[in-house]
């Protein structure tokens, strides 16, 4: 059987021993320091798994100008601080690293899930399903006994993976834009209250939210041992959010497309249809002073 939300650490380690296809994929990543995941993967991993770099190999690299400015390339998916590559350019990235269409992919990161969610959409987006989030990440492997080695994994041969039709929907600036005040779009923020509301903005250069856009910030899908909520629970707290809006209308955003993710797997569990992702985020809709910015 194939995982496409969550796999527990027991199931992960079964899926071994039946010598399952599979790839299991570190998306571990410190947004303070961005060189931390690799050195944390170096330093322990799950045996055999790849480390996927956000900002490598799950976002597009953009082009630096002689200024030292840096923009994303014509061709890619979204803007803002972590551009979307292509689906193409994604690909090529799954076949360097030996993924093809028949493997099942696990994800996991030591933050909580707020990383490997990026890996686990974009799969999705590629046209494939077998993909799952490791429930409680690291941490969960090494209580269950898992195997962990340290250094560099052996590279692999290089893959035939093959795009599919799309499973989630992107939406672009555009798409939030056309739909901003009507009930055909419930924009989701997924950025700590005080961001939410414009009181402070470490990070992007203007502090606010999209106009309308509820709240609920990343954090609140999981335990504080890193595990996803029960699905009850998380029915109930979506519920409460959307107060009877049509949950098929769910955008789900954040500042730059990342954390925005364990919200959408949160809604997923909760038994309510996949949302769109505007991977642009925050960071794009606030790049052009032209765009409405609410506060308070």
């Amino acid at each position: 059987m194939a995982y496409t939300t969550l796999v527990t650490a027991e199931q992960l380690q079964a899926l071994r021993a039946a010598g399952a296809p599979l790839m299991v994929f570190d998306c571990s990543f410190e947004l303070a320091n961005p060189a931390a995941g690799q050195e944390q993967h170096r330093e322990l991993h799950i045996a055999g798994a790849v480390h996927a770099d956000l900002d490598h190999a799950l976002s597009d690299e953009g082009v630096v100008e002689a200024d030292g400015s840096r923009h994303p390339h014509a061709d890619a998916a979204s803007g803002g601080r972590h551009p979307l590559p292509s689906r193409e350019k994604f690909a090529m990235w799954l076949c360097s690293v030996g993924f093809s269409n028949d493997m099942q992919a696990v994800v996991y990161d030591r933050q909580n899930a707020n990383y490997c969610g990026r890996l686990w959409w974009m799969l999705k987006w590629a046209g494939h399903d077998a993909v799952a989030m490791l429930d409680g990440g690291l941490a969960a492997w090494q209580a269950a006994g898992g195997e962990v080695s340290s250094g560099e994994e052996p590279a692999r041969f290089q893959s035939n993976f093959a795009l599919g039709e799309p499973l989630r929907r992107l939406a672009t600036t555009a798409d939030v834009q056309r739909a901003l005040g009507t009930d055909r779009q419930t924009l989701i923020d997924a950025r700590v209250a005080p961001r939410w509301r414009g009181e402070v903005e470490p990070i992007d250069p203007v502090a606010g939210r999209i106009p309308g856009a509820l709240n609920r910030p990343s954090a609140l899908n999981v335990e504080a041992d890193g595990r996803f909520k029960p699905a009850a629970q998380l029915r109930r707290e979506f519920d409460a959010l959307l107060q009877g809006r049509d949950p098929a209308t769910a955008v789900m955003y954040c500042g730059s497309g990342v954390s925005a993710l364990p919200n959408a797997v949160g809604y997923e569990l909760a038994g309510l249809p996949p949302p769109a992702l505007y991977a642009g985020s925050w960071s794009e809709w606030c790049s052009d002073p032209a765009r409405p910015v609410e506060r308070g």
